[in-house]
Parts: structure tokens; C-alpha cells; sequence
């Protein structure tokens, strides 16, 4: 396995802004740390389906079938736009905190994580397509292309962990309701157009 070559790669991919940290921020803000660590988790479980059904062949068959594919994609960017719909919504709403005490579920939290994830076909590229070229093939390579698949899914995880406890120490700047409002809005409208995007990208 070509390791060095591999953690260099998985960082730039981790840090790349998307919609894992987009919908991490809207939870932190809405619903606070545990929220925050919740859909961390969550989208870290999503990333353990594609890459268990990456080491099996199943995404092999999804992307070999472009109406899969197109289904699969769909279903992701119309998950995309409703939770960023949602996010302005709520973030007009007074409801998301009583009395200065955040209401948000994180294992609601943890679900929206989750479908992120998996309804997003481009995940399932990277990990069919890109964590073979640090594998060589041969005997043992479904097993070192798992371990470069949890390698990845633990760098995630530790990212994600350390951007929630981030956001979550701004808080009392972001945390104003005007400020949060906005953030809020800003961060619908992200999650809106990524959606938006998702639907256009090609293979």
C-alpha cells in the first residue's frame, strides 16, 4: 500500500468542504455540540456502507448501471434541498431553542448523517475509483483496500469531531439570534445548491 501517498490525498478530500461539513454546521448551530457529533457520526457510518459495499463490488454495479446511478443521485440532491429548505424554515422559527436550551435530536442528527452519505453516489466513486490506485492488486487486496477505507473513515471522523467542537466554541458569537439566523440561512441555501449540483454532475 502506498500509505504516505494515500493520508496526503485522504486530507485534502477530509478538509474539501462539502456537504458533510455544510449539514455538520447547521446541526451545530441548531442543536449544539451533541448534535454537531451526532451527524459526525452518522455521516462516518454512511462512509462505512459505501466502503464495505465498494470492497464487495456492490458500487461496481451501481455504476455500471447508469439508471442506478441516476436514481441514486436524485435521491440525494432532492435529500439535499429538503433539509436545506428545512434549514431556512427553522432557521425563521423560535422553536429550534426554548428558553435558551437547544431542542434539536441528535439521533435526528445522527439519521440526516447518515442518508448524506449514502444517497450521495460521488462517495461511492471515490471509494471504487480512487482507493484502488494505493492498493496493488493481487492477493489480501480486498482486505488492504478495507483498511485504507477505515484509515479514511477515522480521519473523517477526527475532523469532523474537531470542526463541531470548533463551531460549537464560537457559539457565543454565532449563537445571537440575528447572527444565528443568518448562518442558518446562508447554511439552507448551501445545502440547497449543493443539492442543485449534485443533480448536473456527471460521472
Amino acid at each position: 500500500m502506498d500509505l504516505a501517498g494515500f493520508i496526503a490525498v485522504a486530507t485534502l478530500v477530509v478538509v474539501t468542504p462539502g456537504p458533510d461539513m455544510t449539514l455538520v454546521a447547521r446541526n451545530t448551530f441548531a442543536g449544539g455540540r451533541p448534535s454537531g457529533l451526532a451527524t459526525s457520526a452518522g455521516t462516518c457510518s454512511g462512509l462505512l456502507v459505501h466502503a464495505t459495499a465498494a470492497a464487495l463490488g456492490l458500487s461496481a454495479v451501481l455504476l455500471a448501471s447508469s439508471q442506478a446511478f441516476t436514481v441514486v443521485k436524485i435521491a440525494g440532491a432532492a435529500y439535499l434541498i429538503s433539509l436545506g429548505i428545512r434549514t431556512i424554515l427553522g432557521a425563521r422559527r423560535e422553536a429550534l431553542v426554548r428558553d435558551g436550551v437547544k431542542v434539536t435530536d441528535p439521533w435526528a442528527a445522527y439519521r440526516q448523517g447518515v442518508l448524506t452519505n449514502v444517497l450521495n453516489p460521488k462517495v461511492a466513486i471515490f471509494f471504487l475509483s480512487l482507493l484502488p490506485q494505493f492498493v496493488e492488486p493481487g492477493p489480501g487486496f480486498t482486505w488492504r483496500l478495507l483498511v485504507l477505507s477505515g484509515l479514511f473513515i477515522v480521519m473523517g471522523l477526527v475532523w469532523l469531531t474537531i470542526y463541531t467542537i470548533a463551531l460549537h466554541a464560537a457559539s457565543g458569537v454565532v449563537g445571537r439570534p440575528r447572527v444565528k439566523t443568518f448562518i442558518e440561512s446562508v447554511t439552507g441555501c448551501v445545502l440547497m445548491a449543493l443539492g442543485v449540483r449534485l443533480v448536473f454532475q456527471r460521472r
